[in-house]
């Protein structure tokens, strides 16, 4: 009879705070006990006096070979878990775990010249995780009769059956046609970053669709940056797994970072509940290191603090608040008060809607912003829109990995041909002319070129196209949505795009004025926020509804 098992863990939160396992159990526990034996014997070589494993590990790392090595069904030779997911900070032996763990793998395997691999996204990383494996080996009398390593190419070799593990700095290249048993992933959250990852682990990965025992382990700390890419897919997934939203019971997460109401109210940040995240704290962690770190951090504050918090303690970072940020991202987060806000909701519950439209180059975004002031309640709602076109992914690779998010969010278009982006602009200031909510719309004067001919083709009158001057003139719609949003009135739903843009806003002084320019923020993107500025200049007049009071009633 099959067993049966579940991957989810709903009451995580709570374990995480009593100290206790959030691994599930193993399926097969002779399995796991086999392998785990194994696994205490191997030595962590650049630990003082050389412990083994099971001398010097938490009960954690135990559980967790349990759960790879107890999924696997010596009757079938099938394992009937395939995945991993582990979300850890920094200095909770990862690397060392991780070539403890394939390792393992090497010495259980049954299949002649079996392909093992880590997957790192660099060199340096690639060498973290092979000097542990190495020395394992050159360190153990047994061990190095029964393997053969080759430093030179990164690859140890079973003696006997011939399986290797091999660790790879990962591209295109060196992955494709790879069919190994088990691969192991370093530090996932770098790969985020590249847009070819996702195909790139559709190759290294392929091998498992033959090799019914095999295993795949996603391993990382948190980015020092919002998620994106691959990283920020295997992340939701993991998350949505353990809180039982998905039945997965192929997928294991391991995710250590703090509960939700911890992460709102910002006890995440205290010292006192970094312990609950890292749980080799008394191990590999050492508790007056990351005291003594973490002051420092907070001292220095900004981009150090959150850099550190996101390492160490598994802060996701929602925003870029570096120290030249634009005032308003300190509340832009706390106003999402209207999550999934779509330009429907927004107009049906708007009195006057005004647009802001910026960007639109081949190496820009072209961005589009709404505001409509609340019939009831005076709120100003927003709702944003970008476009781009395929162009910019290839002059940005190292953001077109987060383009494509925003696509598949439904924040962002890819538009194929020249000019589409523009028409649909049009279209949306169509469909708000038509409810007889549109006040005006403003944009760069710069940039009115193909756009007023685009608008003047869906109808809307020229009198409605404002110019919207730039640079230190537009300080007064910088310091208006700052204070909106401190307010409370400026609500939003929480677009990711839009927080994007608003982390990578930089301000520049100049005399009583602040300027907030493409310039300033470099290669980063900011041209749906700039939109939203071009809008709120408008909204700050306070213009009147086209609509009867009859009407809006």
């Amino acid at each position: 009879m099959m067993p049966e098992w579940s991957t989810s863990c709903p009451d995580w939160a709570a374990r995480l705070r009593a100290g206790e396992s959030i691994i599930p159990p193993p399926i097969f526990p002779e399995q796991a006990k086999q392998a785990l034996g194994i696994f205490k014997q191997l030595k962590i070589v650049d630990a003082p006096g050389s412990p083994t494993f099971g001398e010097s590990c938490a009960e954690w790392v135990f559980d967790l070979v349990r759960s790879i090595f107890g999924a696997y069904d010596a009757d079938s030779g099938r394992r009937l878990i395939t995945e991993w997911f582990i979300l850890i900070p920094k200095k909770n032996s990862k690397s060392t775990i991780a070539a403890g763990i394939m390792m393992t793998a090497v010495i259980l395997n049954w299949r002649q010249s079996a392909e093992f691999s880590v997957l790192a996204p660099t060199v340096e990383v690639a060498n973290n995780a092979f000097a542990p494996a190495r020395d394992m080996v050159q360190k153990d009398e047994d061990l190095e009769v029964l393997m053969h390593v080759q430093t030179h190419i990164k690859t140890i070799t079973h003696r006997e059956s011939g399986a290797a593990l091999k660790v790879l700095a990962a591209d295109q290249n060196t992955v494709g046609g790879k069919k190994s048993v088990g691969t192991l992933v370093d530090e996932l959250h770098l790969f985020g970053k590249m847009a070819s990852a996702e195909n790139m682990f559709r190759e290294a990965l392929g091998g498992l669709a033959s090799r019914p025992e095999g295993f795949v382990i996603w391993l990382t700390t948190q980015s020092d940056e919002p998620p994106a890419g691959v990283f920020k897919q295997k992340l939701d997934y993991a998350r949505d797994v353990r809180d039982g939203k998905i039945i997965d019971p192929g997928f294991v997460p391991v995710i250590f970072e703090h509960p939700p109401e911890m992460v709102a109210n910002g006890d995440c940040l205290k010292l006192e509940n970094m312990a609950m995240v890292n749980p080799n704290m008394g191990f590999s962690v050492d508790q007056a290191f990351l005291e003594r770190e973490f002051k420092k951090a907070e001292l220095a504050g900004g981009d150090s603090f959150r850099g550190f918090m996101a390492k160490h303690a598994n802060v996701e970072i929602g925003l870029n608040l570096r120290s030249d940020r634009w005032a308003g991202a300190d509340f832009w987060e706390a106003q999402a008060k209207a999550p999934g806000l779509t330009l429907d909701q927004l107009l049906d519950r708007s009195e006057v809607v005004d647009v802001g439209i910026d960007g639109g180059g081949l190496d820009d975004l072209l961005g589009l912003a709404v505001v409509g002031r609340d019939k009831d309640t005076r709120e100003w709602l927003t709702w944003t829109h970008a476009w781009a076109h395929p162009s910019v992914l290839e002059r940005r690779k190292q953001e077109a990995a987060r383009f494509h998010d925003f696509a598949k969010e439904g924040n962002l278009t890819l538009v194929q041909n020249i000019g589409e982006d523009v028409e649909d602009v049009a279209g949306i200031c169509a469909l708000i002319e038509a409810r007889g909510l549109l006040d005006k719309i403003g944009c760069d004067p710069a940039g009115l070129g193909g756009i007023v001919d685009a608008l003047a083709e869906a109808g809307i009158p020229e009198e409605k196209l404002i110019g919207v001057s730039q640079g230190w003139k537009l300080t007064g719609a910088i310091k208006t949505a700052e204070r909106k949003l401190a307010e409370g009135v400026m609500v939003h739903g929480g677009q990711p795009l839009m927080a994007w843009c608003v982390g990578n806003a930089k301000v520049e002084p100049r005399g009583n004025a602040v300027i907030i320019t493409k310039q300033a923020a470099g290669s980063a993107k900011i041209d749906p926020l700039m939109a939203l500025f071009n809008a709120v200049t408008l909204m700050s007049l306070n213009p009147a509804s086209e609509k009867s009071f009859w009407e809006t009633a």
